[in-house]
């Protein structure tokens, strides 16, 4: 089985790795030279990689029992994986924050708000049309969103050290072609086939990019922040955090570059890349991240957090993530934040699952965002100086899918996969950019 692996692996490398270099070395597609074009490169690729796949899996059906090919990754490794995890610390272990959502001011507060129905751009971001404590004559020259920010400044001017408020904008990334993918084939085809793969031949969804809805949905948002910033006379955010994913990179850059503001020369768009405020890592290849040379190239102003690593070493195909491994690492993740850095009204764009997270670690009631959407919530931070209590996490789980096509069910995570062929764990055999 090794010899067979390697055997596919290194046919696919010839067909695609070789053959591209010789073009990657013209200044543009050259016809002359005898090689295919990418896209049909890039299917004859799936086609080897799911002859692979099949070979596998006739030889578990054979056998009787599934069939495990060699891990590509190492099993992750960060501590969020583990059953059992230090206590999240902040300044050197010697104190740890709790999180609290402060509700009453954005309709995404209320039970009664439909996430599936919301328009964030309709709404003035959803916040609350109602008076505040540091309302006074002045009031009345002032739109409802300079009367928020100086009641939030105010919050924390009037706060003891241990305690202070921030203003999050946390965003979804806009449609990918993931998305597109999983709405066009239904859920249990994608999550038991289709996710596994790196595209169809004409789409790729391995670490995607937008679908032009997507940018749509991007300049959107842009031009929704142009319109507040102009006549709400809102506050754009101090500092802006990013997953390293694809599609939020270009969800970001879409949304925020280029906007003026009475702050952007002391807060320009220059975004932080962080590694865990990526999506719920799953064998789905759609959430494994490029690698940070392709990212610098195509970012190159933009930061990396210091422990940012060339390759992805928590993707692997094999193993999925826990929500509570997950909750662990965004607790991490926005310690980490709140805990070096100081702005008060802080952008951060991310996923639909990390979404999810990191408000219920916030404290926040569940709110579901749709692609492209922007939720802001009011949080208050308390410092407890005293280390950690230690924490439990569920391990990581190994996943199994239909390699020999779509499924014939899915339920409860459970494939049922066509022709009696078991579903087996077997990582794509694909190479990251």
């Amino acid at each position: 089985m090794d010899a067979f692996g390697k055997f596919i692996k290194g046919a696919v490398h010839f067909v695609v790795g070789e053959r591209l270099q010789l073009q990657l070395q013209s200044d543009c597609w050259n016809p002359a030279i005898n090689i295919t074009p990418p896209e049909t490169l890039v299917n004859m690729a799936s086609k080897a990689y799911l002859w692979s796949v099949a070979f596998l899996s006739a030889f578990a059906v054979s056998n009787g029992t599934p069939t495990t090919t060699a891990l590509t990754y190492s099993e992750p490794t960060a501590t969020s994986a583990s059953p059992t995890a230090s206590g999240v610390s902040v300044y050197k272990g010697k104190a740890y924050l709790t999180f609290e959502t402060i509700p009453g001011f954005f309709l995404q507060d209320d039970l009664a708000t439909v996430p599936s129905t919301f328009d964030y751009t309709a709404t003035n971001f959803g916040l609350i049309d109602r008076t505040y404590p540091t309302d006074d004559e002045s009031s009345a020259k002032l739109t409802q969103w300079q009367r928020f920010n100086r009641y939030v400044d105010k919050l924390n001017h009037g706060s003891s050290r241990n305690i202070e408020y921030r203003l999050l904008f946390i965003g979804r990334h806009s449609e990918g072609f993931h998305n597109a993918e999983e709405s066009f084939v239904g859920t249990p085809a994608w999550n038991c086939y289709w996710a596994e793969l790196p595209g169809n031949g004409t789409a790729v969804w391995e670490d995607p990019s937008l679908t032009s809805f997507g940018i749509s949905q991007a300049v959107k948002a842009h031009n929704f922040w142009k319109h507040q910033i102009e006549a709400q006379k809102i506050t754009a955010p101090d500092a802006y955090y990013v997953s390293p994913l694809a599609r939020c990179l270009e969800t970001a850059n879409a949304t925020y570059f280029g906007l003026e503001h009475r702050g952007a020369a002391r807060h320009p768009f220059i975004p932080t890349i962080k590694e865990w405020l990526r999506e719920s890592i799953s064998i789905h290849t759609c959430d494994r991240r490029s690698s940070k040379s392709w990212i610098a190239v195509n970012y190159p102003d933009w930061n990396f957090e210091p422990s940012f690593s060339e390759l992805d070493g928590q993707w692997n195909g094999i193993t999925s993530e826990t929500s509570s491994a997950q909750a662990y690492r965004m607790k991490v993740v926005l310690s980490d934040i709140f805990e070096n850095d100081q702005s008060t009204i802080i952008s951060i764009t991310t996923h639909s699952g990390a979404a999810r997270s990191i408000l219920s670690v916030l404290g926040h009631i569940p709110f579901s965002l749709v692609t492209g959407a922007i939720i802001p919530t009011l949080i208050k931070i308390t410092t407890v100086r005293e280390p950690p209590p230690p924490t439990v996490t569920q391990p990581w789980t190994t996943e199994a899918w239909c390699t020999n096509g779509p499924p014939v069910a899915s339920v409860s995570g459970t494939c049922t996969c066509s022709g009696g062929v078991l579903p087996i764990t077997a990582s794509p055999i694909i190479s990251p950019r």
